[in-house]
């Protein structure tokens, strides 16, 4: 039998005695509460002056029985009971209250933030007689402001409420909520995307647009969005933790797997994040990561994009389960040895170094296909832009081949390169490239280095720019950002405007001017002339410099 939780101080020995005893009741599988316990739980609450409530599970067990102050009663750490999306706790909490009041706001939101099966109150008289049980439950599909539904109470000594039959039916309405939102798919995840700001709201809102693009592609299903402003970050859960428990309501009530931030998380707030809600929390780092673990194609991609994950995944690491450590086997083992998270890792670090050295044998092919290509001497363009800009259909169209284009962000993970022959007889070496993005996670910079490396040799780069897309201003300071912090600056650079098919052309004309490129639509090969003789122009310059 467990202890009694909560405050015992004060108490009577017999009184305690009394508790435990409410410890070994069992109730009736389809009752809220049978009335002979009510009863002696009221009679011993009235004669303590507190609140005493008891966890029951579906089979009539007592599985823990409370001991709360006056005017409230504090539910402990339930994170032994199981839980999942379609599921419910498996626990119904049943309390006194010392006077006539019903349920209070605090009963409904621990029954919405604990996912309890019921949350019931029993009034009673100053006597400590029983007056009526009133009682609530979660109500899947109603508003986020309301997820749950208040019954009409009852009188404590009527029979007829059949808790199972109840239970059974929100869970399985639970299942279906889950599959409806998930679009149909079944074990899909299904987000809630979160972003706490402290600056300007238009560039939250630009960002939090961008998130629901990399939700999208990486084949996640939206639930909704959610934007706080803050005049500064909680440093424990980033925003205020009011708003989090109406955000984990709100995840419970519309059947979220998964919240999605769009602010980098530290391994400590993504913990606190997680055990608060209890539902997998990532931040826009790990989503970036994830997708480009999806879409890498060769080795060379998907060795660095391990590393990339293993090198953000280790400082996050950590358990609170000191329950896993072990002994050391074999002959003189002394006391305890390395625990699972210490294994773990032990086992990330040592890939780690393994992947390491395979990135270098990488990297160093790369620096030999690239002395040979010089040895040719044959000039190398290299097409670099944000992410989904159109440079893999760029590079289609002028070198007629067939490299995957798509339409969503990353598409392109692994460097392609094919020879261009320009009218004049001269042939170049036309690189397309993985795409940037704002604040692209360090762990892949460092990662792709052997990739972006291939930049560094290029004698011409084409920065494509979409500019049917709204927030292509911020695209260009990114790129150009990263571009700074590859050391890139000083390789000629040509802008190509893409999509202007998309653009009233007085705006396009307008743009042409103001950022000083060449307007193309990279599915319209006719639109492709300008941009191939300031190509070839450029390349005879560079030719005359160095001759």
């Amino acid at each position: 039998m467990k202890e009694i939780f909560g405050n015992l101080l004060g108490l009577k020995a017999s009184q305690i005695k009394r508790l435990e005893n409410l410890s070994r009741r069992r109730v009736p599988p389809q009752a809220i509460v049978s009335h002979e316990l009510c009863r002696d739980l009221c009679a011993l609450s009235a004669e303590t002056s507190r609140q005493i409530g008891l966890l029951i599970d579906r089979s009539g067990k007592i599985v823990q029985t409370l001991m709360g102050e006056v005017d409230r009663i504090v539910i402990p750490d339930l994170k032994d009971y199981r839980l999942a999306p379609d599921r419910l706790r498996g626990l119904r909490c049943v309390h006194t209250h010392l006077t006539k009041t019903p349920l209070t706001q605090d009963d409904l939101t621990d029954l919405a933030l604990l996912r309890l099966d019921l949350m019931a109150v029993v009034t009673m008289t100053a006597t400590g007689v029983p007056v009526l049980i009133h009682w609530a439950h979660i109500l899947p599909g109603a508003s986020e402001s309301s997820p749950y539904q208040i019954m009409d109470p009852i009188p404590p000594f009527r029979p007829g409420i059949d808790c199972l039959n109840l239970i059974q039916a929100l869970e399985a309405e639970l299942a279906r909520k889950k599959i409806d939102t998930g679009g149909g798919q079944v074990g899909s995840e299904r987000a809630l995307l979160v972003s706490v700001f402290t600056g300007p709201r238009k560039d939250a809102v630009d960002s939090l647009d961008e998130l629901e693009e990399l939700t999208r592609t990486a084949n996640i299903s939206i639930i909704d969005a959610v934007l706080q402003q803050r005049k500064k970050a909680n440093p424990r859960f980033l925003m205020g933790s009011g708003k989090l428990d109406e955000l984990s309501i709100m995840a419970l009530h519309r059947g979220a797997t998964l919240i999605i931030f769009d602010q980098e998380l530290n391994p400590s707030q993504v913990r606190s994040i997680a055990d608060r809600t209890e539902i997998k929390v990532i931040d826009r780092t790990q989503l970036i990561l994830d997708i480009f673990a999806q879409r890498a194609q060769t080795r060379e991609g998907k060795l660095q994009v391990e590393l990339a994950q293993l090198k953000y995944i280790l400082p996050r690491l950590v358990t609170k389960d000191t329950a896993m450590s072990r002994l050391t086997g074999g002959i003189g083992g002394r006391g305890p040895g390395e625990t699972r998270l210490e294994i773990s890792r032990r086992r990330a670090r040592d890939r780690i170094r393994r992947l390491e050295q395979a990135v270098a044998t990488v990297q160093k092919n790369r620096n030999q296909q690239r002395s040979r290509r010089s040895k040719k001497g044959l000039p190398i363009i290299s097409i670099i832009g944000y992410t989904n800009a159109g440079k893999s259909t760029l590079l289609n169209q002028l070198t007629h081949s067939r490299v995957l284009a798509e339409n969503k962000l990353f598409a392109t993970l692994d460097p392609s390169s094919r020879r261009l022959r320009f009218p004049r007889d001269i042939e170049v070496i036309i690189t397309d490239t993985v795409g940037f993005i704002r604040d692209l996670p360090k762990e892949l910079m460092a990662a792709f280095r052997a990739t972006l490396e291939e930049l560094e040799n290029a004698d011409l780069l084409l920065h494509i720019i979409d500019i049917s897309n709204p927030r292509h201003p911020d695209q260009i300071r990114s790129v150009e950002t990263i571009l700074a912090e590859l050391n890139l600056f000083g390789i000629p650079t040509i802008r190509v405007l893409n999509k202007m098919d998309r653009v009233v052309p007085e705006i396009c004309d307008g743009l042409i001017q103001r950022l000083d490129g060449i307007a193309v639509s990279a599915l319209d090969r006719s639109t492709l002339k300008p941009l191939s003789e300031k190509m070839e122009a450029a390349v005879e310059h560079l030719y005359g410099n160095t001759a």
